[in-house]
């Protein structure tokens, strides 16, 4: 186990209108904003998307994905955390479950998600972090690298 101690720094509520694209909005604004290491909560709608909702095969490096391409209006709720990547840009991994009449899924939100009617999200900044997403050789994905820190 790793682990990395910091403290609350700012808090943003974001609201994405109809049709704004909910991964490349959050990029965006982290960015802007230059919040390095974080969280995210959001809930709303979703009109389209692509969820992936875990490997066939539970092996390392993870392969053939369910990939599941969302259309329609599908409810939304979920999670995000934000470390910077290699070159210190801010990198986010986003987690949820989408819903619409009695299909549910959950995974991870990836590529493209457009909002439909409203997504409410706060972003807490957390400071003073020991974290970076890097990729891990051995699994093939970029992970949260934590460093002891008080």
């Amino acid at each position: 186990m790793e682990y990395s101690e910091g403290r609350l720094g700012r808090v943003f509520v974001i609201r994405l209108e109809d049709g704004e694209d909910l991964i490349s909005s959050l990029d965006r604004f982290l960015a802007e904003k230059e919040v390095a290491s974080g969280t995210i909560l959001f809930l709303g709608a979703l009109r389209r998307g692509r969820l992936i909702a875990g490997p066939r095969e539970p092996t390392i490096p993870p392969t053939s994905p369910f990939v599941e391409d969302l259309e329609g209006g599908w409810e939304t709720f979920g999670v995000a955390t934000i470390y910077p990547g290699g070159g210190g840009e801010p990198r986010v991994h986003i987690h949820a479950s989408v819903g619409r009449s009695d299909k549910v899924l959950t995974g991870c939100l990836r590529e493209r998600a457009d909002t439909y009617l409203v997504v409410e999200a706060v972003v807490f900044e957390i400071l003073g972090l020991g974290a970076r997403r890097l990729l891990d050789e051995r699994s093939g994905l970029c992970l949260p690298v934590l460093e002891e820190r008080f």
